[in-house]
């Protein structure tokens, strides 16, 4: 038995925050929702939250240190931008305040919940690497849990009507970031990310390819590692899924695969192609990219308040 839930602030009245405000309010039984924060006093996910009785500011994070609920918040989502994170992480560190960063900031440490979600339990800032992260750094992993992958490349598609201001301020951040996530957290030697804002009508839903070059496993073996892998995802992203059955190619000595920089190598290449359905709490369901990532930070913040701020009761 708990003791109660744990307030949280979401700095972002965007369509990544306000998907997470509505997500959290209708299906944690962990947090509660203490301030919504924006910068634009006619934005959609302000009005929102006020209709439902959030406490609302837009004078961004000075504006929420001036909230009576302030000292109450245990958790702080940022849903801004990289560029704002700095800012804010310094201000919540400050005051004793976990922050949960859904930008490409990258300032605490990559958590992707299936694969070292209980890692950075003690961080006082943990990031959410990108949306595209969320969705192809498990395939990565489950391949190199069972194999040593030497390359890894992933290409990300969202549609452009799922991406906002602050996701089109961030694209060199976005590829930066989920590369690295590739290598630090996927456990590739190399990693690559491509982001793609497709502008077609209907509204495409989010697809991701994983493209990557092992050795030291059999087809079989990365085949059942990887299925196994989105079943765990689908735990909390019940839309994520393949949209196909992984594919093989082998290269041996005499087709060696060549990477530019990398060198030459034998093995297997595996390619994996999913698809990404939003849960539609706030926007339609093809922007998918909003709910992997949203789900991914809420999972997160559930955990660390538990380990961090709830007692069990006598």
């Amino acid at each position: 038995m708990t003791t109660g839930k744990v307030k949280v602030a979401i700095i972002g009245s965007g369509n990544i925050g306000t998907d997470l405000m509505i997500k959290i309010m209708r299906t944690s039984d962990v947090l509660e929702m203490g301030a919504m924060v924006g910068v634009d006093p006619n934005s959609d996910g302000l009005a929102r939250a006020q209709r439902l009785g959030v406490a609302i500011t837009h004078e961004g994070i000075d504006g929420l240190q001036q909230l009576a609920v302030w000292p109450e918040i245990g958790i702080v989502f940022d849903a801004t931008s990289a560029n704002a994170h700095k800012r804010h992480s310094e201000i919540c560190q400050a005051a004793g305040k976990v922050i949960v960063d859904l930008t490409p900031a990258a300032i605490g440490p990559y958590v992707i919940p299936v694969v070292n979600g209980e890692d950075h339990l003690d961080a006082p800032n943990v990031n959410m690497v990108t949306c595209g992260g969320q969705a192809t750094i498990p395939i990565v992993a489950a391949i190199s849990r069972v194999a040593k992958v030497h390359y890894a490349e992933i290409v990300a598609s969202i549609s452009s009507k799922s991406a906002g201001p602050g996701t089109r301020a961030n694209i060199d951040e976005f590829t930066e970031t989920t590369s690295k996530g590739i290598e630090v957290v996927g456990g590739a030697a190399k990693g690559k990310a491509i982001i793609i804002l497709n502008p077609a009508e209907p509204p495409m839903i989010m697809r991701d390819t994983v493209f990557a070059l092992s050795s030291g496993a059999d087809e079989a073996a990365i085949e059942a590692s990887v299925e196994a892998m989105v079943a765990q995802v689908q735990q909390y992203v019940p839309g994520y899924r393949l949209k196909q059955k992984v594919q093989f190619e082998r290269f041996g000595s005499n087709n060696p695969v060549r990477i530019p920089g990398l060198g030459s190598f034998e093995g297997i290449k595996t390619s994996v192609f999913l698809e990404v359905e939003g849960a539609a709490h706030y926007l339609p369901k093809y922007a998918g990219n909003l709910d992997i990532m949203t789900s991914a930070g809420m999972a997160t913040a559930e955990r660390i308040a538990k380990r961090k701020f709830l007692k069990s009761a006598a």
